[in-house]
């Protein structure tokens, strides 16, 4: 954010007032005269932003019963579809600081404003202030004529967001060569080039319909969702009347909320807007691809267009980063053939610092490298709603190989991106595209929610599944679409209702599937899941193995899902303390890796740091270090540093090295998987209750027991939401918080922590299992500082 823009003024009387409020703050500030209202509490919040930005309306004497208030309002909410105002500074305050990926815009009165500035000049989201001035006199002069002086610049302030936010995909020259050679995983792509890709790929393969009914149909959705989202009735009722009228390049064009509406939601996937634009999407593209083949002679010779973006810092630094890889823009892309036109969207201003990065590219166009698919653009000044002169339109997820970044000699504020458009005619390009697809295989919008699971993207990824719910149109993919919800949840650790969906997909399975049926092995297998991490061990192996009979049935012997069973099945054994059987299923399910992966896959991870799970419970540290280790670095080369995979890894080694008594390097270990599942996971995912408590041992280890005991609380407050109150993880949580109170020597509270756990491993695991002897040990072990030594006797 600009942290030193002078002051501008479209009132004289509030000139000196705004100089010297705002000349130090970090926002510019444009002033103007004042609305006359009362107080009122006028509030008309929309479900969910629908635009890149809004307009926060700040004055003691707003009334919205005044005419005067309605006015001014009906000619903001031609540029915003959110308008929030406000007669509180604190509420104000509190709203701001609650916008986390919207630019903001403040109106505020004279008064007001000085109260409300030094609380707000640093708040990142918030982009311009006017400030109105507080001469009541000339209220009508607001209401009447400075009110389009403002909304001139506001038009023009948003529509430079709108540019500026067009999201994009950066691929480095090394992650595109190594995941399209297959040598990296998938994870290691900017997660948003692939759903843009899978995205387009969808939209593209909506059957060719020339069906008015389905078409007005489409636009009958789009009005009732815009409704819901309380866009102004007079902007839904002229798009209603005259959408046949205007080609989709104008309506693509036309400065409402259409456009605003379209970029937001692919910047921030908002699936539900891009179900419901779809159709949009799809006219979009198709005209410019007709368009395309009729301007076709102007398109015979290499050509130069130019575009004028604001990245910010973490971009440019992807940009520079991707040089020889590449860039994808995920949205419809808006060029030009004159690069002073460009210019206009950049600050060159040398006396001015910013945040942001002035980035101008120039992007070679050479047809005769490109194939006749879906890389599409047109000359649309004939077509636009604003005409300018050599506007060229790009459809969306067009590709560039990014060729050279330089600084500009005549202006060191403004940076050149020279890129050349490609696409699948470039084979690079088209073995990273054939991966991608090969392992996100699905039909229609499945591959979408399939790589939402994948990458993480729970939110997201429910959003979808609940849209395609309610357009099932068969039991079968009702079916499908529990099953997918049951694995968000139980990856979120939301055990619970995981269960349930996954049984509603059982249920429906069931009715018409026989029950050696092999579409049944993954929900068999999904369950099983479930009744794991709900430490329901008996159930869970009843389901795994179910799942194996199946695969017995129709699979050959080294296909990849007898490695998850066996998987599954090793990791029951590890819980229940059957070490041997985990090691032998686990060892099998690696043979098959070996034969059926290359030898840097995420699942040669999984299966070392099963392994090393296995020696470590048999107390062969060194063993079960040698496997961590090896899983690590696996996951070094295949994952993202972030990915959850990572706290899982340095949480085992961190174990390892306490367990050996170096403590001091089993706390790093820790605490660097904590901050990653802070990151990665919600605030009450099982792992991060495990994490905590880790953390915790290892304080106690080091004497540091209130510190231990602060990280003990935490997972138990994690449980008692996340899980079944019998599961063993609260025999965890009751033994650790009672080894503290032992070190401590406060013995009655230990002796109350370790007969709980005591309890509960007594309910969850069976009569043989290590942890019982663990339990009876720590018991007597208090006794036995106690000097109670027929007591030490009897649970010795």
């Amino acid at each position: 954010m600009d942290k030193s823009k002078s002051s501008t003024t479209s009132s004289a009387t509030s000139a000196e007032y705004s100089a010297n409020v705002f000349s130090a703050v970090s926002k510019q500030a444009i002033t103007s005269a004042t609305v006359e209202a009362s107080s009122g509490d006028f509030r008309a919040r929309p479900r969910r932003i629908v635009q890149n930005f809004l307009l926060v309306w700040l004055d003691a004497n707003i009334d919205e019963g005044k005419e005067d208030f309605q006015k001014s309002l009906a000619q903001l909410r031609k540029i915003f579809v959110t308008v929030e105002p406000f007669t509180d500074v604190g509420q104000c305050v509190d709203y701001l600081t609650s916008i986390d990926d919207q630019k903001v815009y403040l109106i505020t009165s004279a008064s007001l404003g000085q109260m409300a500035v030094p609380l707000i000049h640093d708040i990142a989201q918030l982009d311009k202030i006017f400030v109105l001035c507080s001469n009541k006199d000339e209220h009508k002069v607001w209401a009447n004529e400075c009110s389009k002086s403002i909304c001139a610049q506001l038009t023009k302030a948003t529509q430079s967001c709108d540019h500026n936010a067009i999201p994009i995909s950066f691929i480095p020259k090394r992650e595109t060569s190594e995941v399209a050679s297959n040598r990296q995983n998938l994870d290691q792509l900017p997660p948003s080039y692939m759903y843009s890709m899978i995205f387009k790929d969808i939209i593209l393969e909506i059957d060719d319909d020339d069906d008015d009914d389905d078409d007005a149909k489409s636009i009958n959705t789009l009005v009732i969702y815009f409704r819901q989202q309380r866009i102004p009735e007079i902007q839904i009722n002229f798009l209603q009347s005259n959408y046949h009228q205007k080609s989709p390049v104008w309506w693509y064009s036309k400065s409402m909320f259409l456009h605003s509406m379209l970029n937001r939601a692919l910047r921030l996937l908002d699936m539900e807007t891009m179900i419901k634009l779809g159709f949009f999407i799809r006219s979009l593209h198709l005209q410019l691809k007709q368009l395309h083949q009729e301007q076709s002679s102007n398109f015979q010779q290499a050509f130069t267009v130019y575009r004028g973006q604001e990245l910010s810092q973490q971009d440019f630094q992807n940009l520079c980063n991707s040089k020889g890889g590449l860039l994808s823009f995920n949205n419809f892309l808006s060029t030009s053939k004159k690069k002073e036109v460009a210019m206009n969207f950049v600050n060159d201003s040398p006396h001015e610092s910013t945040e942001n990065v002035s980035v101008i590219f120039i992007m070679t166009i050479d047809q005769s490298k490109l194939s006749n698919s879906n890389t599409q653009f047109a000359i649309i000044d004939k077509y636009s709603a604003v005409p300018s002169e050599q506007e060229i339109l790009f459809t969306m997820h067009s590709v560039f190989r990014a060729v050279e970044i330089k600084q500009m000699a005549e202006n060191s504020r403004l940076w050149e991106a020279h890129l050349t458009i490609t696409d699948e005619n470039d084979p690079q390009l088209s073995t990273l595209t054939d991966r991608i697809k090969q392992e996100i295989n699905d039909e229609g919008w499945h591959r979408m929610d399939k790589l939402m699971l994948k990458v993480g993207h729970f939110d997201q990824a429910e959003e979808l599944y609940n849209e395609l719910l309610k357009n099932a149109s068969t039991e079968s993919n009702r079916a499908h679409i529990y099953q997918q919800l049951g694995i968000s949840k139980n990856d979120q650790g939301k055990y619970p209702e995981a269960s349930k969906f996954y049984e509603k997909s059982l249920e429906i399975k069931r009715k018409t599937l026989s029950e050696d049926d092999d579409a049944l092995a993954p929900i068999y297998s999904n369950i099983g899941s479930v009744h794991t991490n709900m430490g329901e061990y008996s159930k869970a192996l009843e389901f795994y193995e179910k799942s194996l009979k199946i695969h017995g049935i129709s699979l050959p012997t080294n296909h990849s899902d007898f490695a998850s069973s066996y998987n599954n099945i090793g990791g029951v054994y590890t819980y229940l303390g059957e070490y041997s059987k985990a090691l032998e299923f686990y060892e099998k399910s690696l043979k098959i890796h070996e034969i059926s992966l290359p030898p840097n896959h995420p699942a040669f991870a999984t299966s070392y740091n099963n392994i090393g799970d296995v020696y470590h419970n048999m107390g062969e540290y060194s063993k079960a270090l040698e496997f961590y280790e090896k899983a690590n670095n696996i996951l070094k080369i295949s994952l993202p540093p972030n990915h959850p995979s990572f706290a899982i890894s340095y949480n085992n080694i961190g174990e390892v090295y306490r367990n050996i008594a170096e403590y001091s390097k089993a706390l790093p270990f820790h605490e660097k998987a904590n901050n990653i599942l802070k990151i990665s996971q919600p605030p009450n995912h099982p792992l991060l209750a495990s994490s905590y408590d880790h953390i915790g041992l290892a304080y106690n280890k080091i004497g540091e027991y209130s510190k231990a005991l602060e990280f003990h609380q935490k997972p138990l407050k994690i449980h008692e939401i996340s899980l079944p109150t019998n599961h063993p993880a609260f025999a965890t949580s009751y033994n650790s918080i009672g080894g503290v109170y032992n070190n401590m020597g406060e013995h009655s509270k230990a002796l109350e922590f370790y007969g709980k756990s005591l309890k509960m491993t007594e309910i969850s695991l069976p009569a043989n299992h290590p942890d019982l002897a663990t339990s009876y040990n720590n018991i007597g072990t208090v006794y036995n500082k106690m000097g109670e030594y027929s007591k030490t006797l009897e649970f010795h």
